[in-house]
């Protein structure tokens, strides 16, 4: 999941690319992670000590999105969103939730709404997702 296809033109999806992304995610899982990319619901906030930090802004709310979680555990990426904890960890009924495949997409296309921050404001954000969740 993490090794996109890599028919992108620009900023863009190729149709073939999409075709591909078809074959492993459902049309409305797919069209609802572009979706949210096209409305620059992926925000990529970069602190100053580099490690960037992704939040999706969903219907009901911001949710945390770890695209790239280390190598040795299950599952390599992780959403704060319900329906991730349900379909991908509870009744595997899906592979990723469409918050995780925008930011996937989104960092590929060079899409997301970057945020610099300092400290404080990266603080105030992880402290508002936590009690959003």
């Amino acid at each position: 999941l993490v090794k996109l296809p890599h028919t992108t033109t620009n900023d863009t999806v190729s149709d073939k690319a999409v075709e591909k992304l078809g074959i492993l995610f459902s049309e409305q899982l797919l069209l609802a992670a572009l979706d949210l990319i096209d409305r620059d619901c992926v925000i990529k906030y970069t602190p100053p000590w580099g490690r960037s930090h992704f939040s999706v802004l969903g219907m009901t709310g911001s949710y945390a999105v770890f695209p790239s979680l280390h190598q040795s555990c299950s599952i390599p990426f992780f959403c704060t969103c319900p329906a991730f904890s349900y379909a991908v960890l509870i009744s595997h009924s899906q592979i990723t939730c469409k918050h995780v495949l925008a930011t996937l997409i989104a960092e590929r296309l060079s899409k997301c709404v970057v945020r610099e921050m300092n400290k404080d404001e990266f603080t105030s954000i992880l402290a508002q997702q936590t009690l959003d969740t």
